[in-house]
C-alpha cells in the first residue's frame, strides 16, 4: 500500500489525510492516520470515501484502462452504428459490463468477442453488438 496523501470530503470540506501505515482488508482499507490518536477520532472516519490524485494510480499495461477513462466514450458497432456513450461500468462477478446510453440503453460485456477495440485518441470503443439487442 502506498503512503501518499489521500483526500476526503468531510462536512462539505476537502481535507488531506496522511497515512502512516495501512493495509487492504477485503474491499476496505484499514489505516493509521497521522494526528488521529484516539478511538473516537478514528470512529468518525469509518465509512468515509477516500480519493487520490489520478497521478497516484499505478501505470497500466497496454490495453488496460481505468473505468474513468472509458466513461463518456462513444460506442459504435462493426456496422458503424453509434450505440451511445458509456455512462458507467458494472462488475457482475463474471465480467465487467459497459452501460451504454443512446437511443436505448445497452449492456455490453467488456470482454472478447464483444469488445473489439478501445481507441482513446478517437474517444471510441468498437464492439460486436447488434443495435437492437
Amino acid at each position: 500500500m502506498s503512503y501518499q496523501p489521500w483526500h476526503v470530503e468531510i462536512d462539505g470540506e476537502w481535507t488531506t489525510l496522511d497515512i502512516l501505515k495501512g493495509r487492504e482488508q477485503g474491499k476496505t482499507i484499514v489505516a493509521q492516520l497521522k494526528d488521529t490518536n484516539d478511538r473516537e477520532q478514528a470512529r468518525s472516519m469509518i465509512g468515509i470515501d477516500l480519493y487520490i490524485e489520478k497521478s497516484q494510480l499505478p501505470k497500466l499495461s497496454k490495453g488496460e484502462y481505468y473505468w474513468e477513462d472509458l466513461i463518456g466514450l462513444e460506442v459504435i458497432n462493426q456496422k458503424g452504428i453509434v450505440l451511445g456513450k458509456v455512462s458507467n461500468l458494472v462488475d457482475t462477478g463474471a465480467n465487467n459490463v459497459l452501460i451504454i446510453n443512446g437511443e436505448k440503453e445497452h449492456w455490453v460485456p467488456y470482454i472478447e468477442p464483444f469488445l473489439i477495440e478501445v481507441n482513446l485518441d478517437k474517444q471510441q470503443i468498437l464492439v460486436d453488438w447488434d443495435e437492437d439487442f
